[in-house]
């Protein structure tokens, strides 16, 4: 279990700015930084989303293309250990979809971790006032199989809740698979995952450890992103949540994940300084 530190938080205004130098220096210098709940307080999840933002807000205004979101702490496991009881969310980013590429960039990933995902692409808008299950399966154009390569800027991975949101949900970089299924052709909920690495079993999972239904945790998003006035677009891909424990990730290392109904999605790091 995580231990909380005793730090007074700074005041608001102040406290959002020097959590997101802290954390824009680490990811620009590759050397993982102190926790950042120290200035934000351990509860303040509203303020680490502020921090989230304005980190975005500044990538895009050096030209980053938002592409998607990703859903984390969709793992009960997850969220008994962080002490809450709802996912978190993230942006991804264009440069972050290295799915065409012959290797993982090992060079940029801090202290990486791997998970395999079901990823939704939609074919519609979600921002209706009302939003329930069904109305978030007729957006989704397509699923795929995709691994997501978590990373944290935080050193030795030593998160709260608001530590993780700040963090932009931990983000690191994914890869998506081929093989483009549509819902009508399958049940997210029923799937099965098989993840191994360097072709040793790592990790097992079904989609019901996701929220019980991955479509939940897309539906718990949509919801989320049209509250904070941000939906969810046509063409964005979601990173569903996690079907099973993640695994750690070291260069050189061949990860291939089994997907039922979504075939496999592969992928190899480069060497260390590559």
């Amino acid at each position: 279990m995580i231990q909380p530190r005793t730090h007074l938080p700074v005041a608001g205004g102040d406290a959002l700015a020097a959590a997101a130098r802290r954390l824009s220096k680490a990811a620009a210098t590759g050397a993982p930084c102190a926790p950042v709940r120290d200035l934000l307080g351990l509860h303040d999840v509203d303020l680490a989303y502020a921090v989230q933002r304005r980190l975005t807000d500044e990538r895009l205004a050096a030209g980053a293309r938002v592409t998607g979101r990703k859903i984390g702490l969709t793992s009960p496991a997850v969220q008994r250990q962080l002490g809450v009881d709802r996912p978190d969310f993230g942006v991804l980013f264009a440069d972050m979809d290295v799915s065409a590429t012959d290797a993982v960039p090992s060079g940029r990933l801090l202290q990486p971790k791997a998970e395999a995902e079901i990823a939704f692409v939609l074919g519609a808008d979600l921002d209706a006032e009302h939003l329930d299950v069904a109305a978030v399966r007729a957006a989704v154009d397509y699923a795929v199989a995709a691994l997501e390569i978590v990373d944290s800027r935080i050193a030795g991975w030593d998160i709260t809740i608001v530590d993780t949101v700040a963090d932009n949900a931990s983000s690191g970089l994914y890869v998506l698979g081929d093989r483009r299924v549509r819902l009508a052709d399958f049940e997210p909920a029923e799937t099965s995952m098989r993840l191994y690495a360097d072709g040793e079993l790592a990790s097992v999972g079904t989609g019901a450890a996701c929220l019980g239904d991955p479509l939940h945790a897309l539906l718990w998003l949509a919801s989320t992103a049209r509250d904070h006035g941000d939906p969810l677009r046509a063409g964005q891909v979601i990173l569903s949540g996690a079907l099973g424990p993640m695994i750690p990730v070291v260069p050189d290392l061949t990860l291939r994940a089994d997907i039922s109904s979504l075939g496999s999605v592969h992928a190899t790091f480069s060497g260390k300084d590559q």
